[in-house]
């Protein structure tokens, strides 16, 4: 923890951190430079979820691999809308939502997803 070193968090720490935790756990960590465990990490919403270290690397890899049968496009705008939220006030992210969502129509995976749909099937994605 970087206060323990005798400077403050770098590159948008603690400008993050306060979006994420709240005013108040962020300043407690920030200050004190205390370690948090996993579980709290969890409960502060710093982390999606807890794995065992025992099962870590089967379950990263089943995770990845249920991301990778999503639509590749799909999946690179997504992320790039969440990473975006954080840096944008809500009128400026739903706006930058929109365009994401109204450009994935124009590929063949959202066509191949929404035929699977109604067709009651597993999509095959193409990345296209």
């Amino acid at each position: 923890p970087e206060i323990n070193l005798g400077v403050i968090p770098g590159a948008g720490g603690t400008q993050r951190l306060i979006r994420a935790v709240g005013k108040s756990k962020a300043m407690e960590m920030v200050l004190t430079g205390n370690r948090i465990s996993a579980e709290e990490a969890r409960e502060a919403g710093l982390v999606a979820r807890v794995i065992d270290s025992e099962v870590l690397v089967e379950e990263a890899v089943r995770m990845g691999m249920e991301i990778a049968g999503k639509g590749g496009v799909s999946v690179v705008m997504a992320k790039e809308a969440v990473n975006a939220a954080e840096e944008m006030t809500l009128s400026e992210g739903l706006r930058f939502e929109r365009r994401m969502f109204h450009a994935l129509f124009a590929t063949k995976d959202q066509k191949e997803g929404m035929s699977a749909f109604l067709e009651k099937r597993k999509p095959d994605f193409t990345n296209e």
